[in-house]
């Protein structure tokens, strides 16, 4: 089971992929993350160091002082987009509706996922949707359990 529509390579907060599974429609959208964090302040190794005992450390080796100039380059470059607004931080949301009606608008999330990032194709984003798919069907097989229980006309809480 898993999504047969991709997010495409280029994506705004917004854009929205769907599937059916056993009569649900489940609805994967683009969220903007809230979290002003930058890149370099949501990952301890973000910059390269010639530090054994810092994060994002390089390592010892012949052509290390290449390699930590390739991926200084490369971390610049990353930070540079993201100021840019060229990527973003974004949520995974995935709803569930049966026939019409939405059983759960948040039935399943990941956040904190790159959208855009440098030479990425966003394929991650369709992954991060499949991989969430059957928490969402669980919490919408839930909901419909928990309705179906009710006695009819009584409120929801």
């Amino acid at each position: 089971m898993s999504f047969s529509e991709r997010f495409a390579t280029f994506v705004c907060a917004g854009d929205t992929i769907t599937c059916e599974v056993d009569g649900f429609t489940i609805m994967a959208a683009i969220v903007q993350d809230d979290c002003p964090d930058a890149p370099d302040q949501r990952n301890d190794g973000f910059w390269p160091s010639l530090y054994k005992d810092a994060p994002g450390f390089i390592g010892p080796g012949n052509g290390f002082r290449e390699r930590f100039a390739k991926a200084q380059a490369e971390a610049e470059a990353v930070m540079e987009g993201w100021r840019k607004g060229d990527w973003f931080y974004c949520g995974i949301v995935l709803s569930v509706t049966l026939e019409g009606v939405t059983l759960d608008s948040h039935a399943a999330s990941l956040w904190g996922v790159e959208a855009n990032y440098p030479g990425s194709d966003n394929a991650y984003l369709t992954e991060v949707a499949d991989e969430l798919l059957p928490e969402a069907l669980d919490t919408a097989r839930a909901v419909l359990a928990r309705l179906r229980a009710a006695p009819a006309g009584e409120a929801q809480t």
